[in-house]
């Protein structure tokens, strides 16, 4: 199943293999890395095997900037938390953190090496207007939507619109749910803010439960069109069950869990493709558990071809003469699961045919 030119799978499941690289294979692992969002995330890995040594000067400096840039955006994120969590101390809301920021605020193993495009936030949807006015206030405010792309947002999705700052160009997305209410799963966002955890040292902010938030991160993955960075998901997910598993009654939890809010399948989908990609230790006794929650054979078969492709480093050398129509089914299966057809057809049309054509321009 495995692409045998997927260098950054290779390396992750078995850092070793670097002492065989060659400059070209060194040469294209990087620009395979660079694709999947992963150089950062892969350096300390290296590291952390002994394998410095077996880094070629002349591909070390792309790690050791990956890693230091790294560690930039998360002495960033943790500021800007505090900044949102001062932009709406008066609302009396716990401040639940999302996906990558909650593994940087919580000081997680996932966050190791992690980069980021945006800080995702969960509060009430009815205390969605007011925490929008705070924001705001605080200076972040919608910027690059077309009017369709702003009613869209607000009537159908998830989450607001991207807010980003007038000052310093960060970016929240701030949710109410995990998946939009037309989705055809919907998972209860109340029992998932219920068993939130605050973080130690950080008074009124709080991160999603272990188990939530491997079931967030499955159910983002897997419910999302574009998967530029799809590989890294699968990382952040394997360092998440790879922490919490330790504990043995973790699967358990884990699954019982997912089928309380309805995510058994998406959580089938990042086991098998963890086991693929990277080999994450998941015990037999789960996938013959999630059996039940699985598609049938057909199916099964065909989501292989389509994720075995799509999840790959989004690099030429990963792709075959498949991919381009894998990439296009995975994207026509994630809206399809996210609305139903009779919103699903016009809503591509309007994306494909006019949306270029009316985006609002980015303010300066």
């Amino acid at each position: 199943m495995r692409a045998p030119t997927d260098l950054v799978s290779l390396v992750f499941r078995n850092p070793d293999a670097v002492r065989r690289f060659s400059m070209d294979d060194w040469d294209m692992l990087i620009r395979q890395a660079r694709q999947a969002g992963l150089i950062g995330r892969m350096h300390p890995l290296l590291l952390q095997k002994g394998l410095a040594d077996a880094i070629p000067s002349a591909a070390r400096w792309h790690f050791e900037a990956a890693s230091a840039l790294a560690d930039k955006q998360q002495i960033a994120v943790r500021w800007e938390i505090g900044q949102i969590r001062a932009a709406l101390a008066g609302l009396n809301i716990p401040l639940i953190v999302l996906k990558g920021a909650a593994y940087v605020i919580a000081d997680l193993p996932a966050a190791r090496g992690r980069l980021f495009n945006d800080i995702d936030i969960l509060v009430p949807r009815n205390q969605l207007s007011a925490v929008e006015s705070a924001l705001m206030l605080a200076g972040w405010h919608a910027v690059g939507l077309s009017d369709y792309d702003q009613r869209y947002y607000r009537r159908w999705m998830h989450e607001l619109p991207p807010l980003q700052h007038v000052r310093r160009a960060t970016v929240i997305d701030v949710h109410h749910a995990i998946l939009p209410d037309t989705a055809r799963y919907h998972p209860d966002s109340a029992k998932l803010r219920s068993r939130a955890v605050a973080v130690d040292g950080l008074p009124g902010i709080h991160v999603l439960a272990p188990e939530d938030r491997i079931l967030h991160s499955a159910t983002h993955l897997f419910h999302d069109g574009e998967l530029p960075h799809g590989l890294r998901d699968l990382t952040d997910l394997d360092l998440l069950l790879r922490d919490a598993g330790a504990d043995r009654d973790f699967w358990l939890r884990l699954t019982t869990r997912a089928d309380e809010l309805q995510l058994s399948r998406s959580l089938f989908y990042a086991l098998r493709y963890l086991r693929h990609f990277l080999d994450t230790p998941v015990p037999d006794s789960v996938m013959t558990t999630l059996d039940a929650a699985a598609p049938n054979r057909v199916t099964l078969a065909l989501m292989d071809r389509i994720f075995t492709r799509v999840l790959a480093p989004d690099h030429a050398s990963c792709a075959d003469g498949f991919t381009s129509a894998a990439r296009l089914a995975a994207f026509v299966r994630a809206h399809w699961l996210r609305m139903p057809v009779h919103l699903l057809i016009p809503h591509l049309f309007h994306k494909a045919f006019l949306s270029p054509y009316q985006r609002t321009p980015k303010a300066a």
